[in-house]
């Protein structure tokens, strides 16, 4: 079995913010999927299922996104996962809106999920799909930028990212490559 984690944190004040766009990654891919419903489970919500021919389970920790490794290690535990199967989806300040990319280890950069992950999972040596989010013109503003909602055209160039995403993630996690998607340039 693999993991696909998706970083995000509980609660409806949270749902459509940037920092959730992990989750909303997670619910339309179990959604289109045929994903059976979402259980409480290894401190986070858990659905299992195929996708590119190998069984899934989906994991959205439920513990706030700084304490994600909890739920994570959790569940990697439980089921004997080992982290070169894990996936992480995730948002990225430092790729532009919309843009989707891969990569295996590296930093945190300055990402508490992936702190936390990789805190509890002992090693950041797990695959990353990193949605991106861009900056903040200031940079004083990180916290409240990832707590908020995107703009409506964020909103639109996020939708259309996810929908690349879902249709060919069967192929990402067969052959993943670095660059995935990079959609058109955002319109002011």
């Amino acid at each position: 079995m693999k993991l696909l984690i998706a970083l995000g944190n509980p609660g409806p004040e949270y749902l459509r913010t940037r920092h959730n766009v992990g989750w909303w990654a997670a619910d339309a891919l179990a959604h289109a999927h045929g994903f059976p419903a979402w259980q409480a489970k290894h401190k986070g919500l858990v659905t299992k299922g195929r996708l590119a021919g190998e069984d899934f389970l989906l994991l959205k920790p439920q513990t706030f996104m700084n304490l994600s490794g909890e739920s994570a290690q959790a569940a990697a535990a439980f089921y004997k996962i080992d982290p070169k199967d894990i996936w992480v989806l995730h948002d990225e300040l430092d790729v532009p809106v919309g843009e989707i990319r891969h990569k295996i280890g590296g930093s945190d950069a300055g990402h508490n999920g992936l702190r936390s992950l990789t805190k509890h999972l002992g090693t950041g040596n797990y695959h990353r799909i990193r949605i991106g989010i861009g900056r903040p013109v200031h940079k004083s503003d990180v916290s409240n930028y990832v707590l908020s909602n995107p703009t409506a055209s964020e909103e639109l160039t996020l939708t259309e990212s996810l929908s690349y995403l879902l249709e060919n993630l069967p192929n990402i996690l067969e052959k993943p490559k670095a660059n995935l998607y990079k959609p058109e340039p955002l319109i002011s």
